[in-house]
């Protein structure tokens, strides 16, 4: 199975290298290195490798903390092969060839390009985060569990396929893009499309043996740049899907 592992190291010359070594004893195989900082003395790198799916992680995690100055920040599960560079702008080509099924295009294909298992485009009320004495029930839409008082729903969208039934949302705000953490080991990434209470949240879930890692800075940029491009292209579309559904007379 593949891993993605991010470990924040030392930023000195051997260092990755010790990592990598450590991965490779464990019985990882090294896939791709994605580098997400280097500030203070210190980086933040992302390992996807190919796991032996009946080894215990716990052998993995065990080697990387014996390593001076190593930080396990988070082990998950990657969907798919990891994703290399230029995909972004392949992506938001495909939505400019076809406009009509642009938003569940983005919605499908962000998950493989964050490592995060599920996304889905919501439209939530402008104060739904700031309302009190919400509870949580069903939503509108066939089960997502949402917060607010009646009439207050989050209305989903579109949901990419290996989004869970029902949902579990973060209180989303639609001001800016930001990570939350969830209910337990739930990660979200989260980024306005600007446009009619129109949100992308993007999740990682763990397990029992792993917890995944929150959102860095740079996923969440990445994340709010092709919400940017995606609103660009689409438009007004946008702004359909969260407008009621009309009612023809019979």
């Amino acid at each position: 199975m593949l891993l993605r592992v991010r470990v924040t190291l030392p930023d000195r010359p051997g260092a990755l290298g010790q990592v990598a070594r450590t991965l490779g004893v464990a019985g990882a195989d090294i896939v791709q290195v994605v580098v997400l900082e280097r500030l203070g003395g210190r980086a933040v790198d992302d390992f996807t490798v190919v796991w032996p799916g009946a080894a215990r992680v716990e052998r993995l995690l065990a080697g990387l903390a014996a390593i001076p100055g190593v930080q396990v920040d988070g082990i998950w599960r990657a969907i798919g092969a990891p994703v290399a560079g230029g995909h972004d702008a392949e992506l938001l080509a495909q939505v400019a060839a076809n406009p009509a099924d642009g938003l569940a295009t983005l919605v499908d294909a962000v998950p493989g390009l964050l490592a995060a298992e599920w996304a889905a485009a919501v439209v939530v009320p402008a104060d739904w985060a700031a309302r009190t004495g919400a509870v949580p029930r069903p939503g509108l839409t066939g089960g997502p569990v949402l917060p607010g008082p009646p009439g207050a729903e989050a209305t989903v969208a579109c949901t990419s396929w290996r989004a869970p039934d029902p949902l579990r949302l973060p209180e989303v705000t639609p001001l800016r893009a930001r990570a939350m953490n969830g209910p337990g080991d739930a990660r979200y990434a989260v980024a306005p499309f600007g446009r009619a209470g129109l949100v992308l949240v993007v999740a990682r879930t763990g397990d029992d043996e792993m917890q995944a890692a929150g959102f860095h800075v740079t996923e969440v940029d990445r994340v709010a740049q092709l919400v940017r491009a995606a609103a660009v292209i689409l438009g007004d579309r946008l702004d359909l899907v969260a407008a009621p559904p009309v009612a023809y007379p019979s």
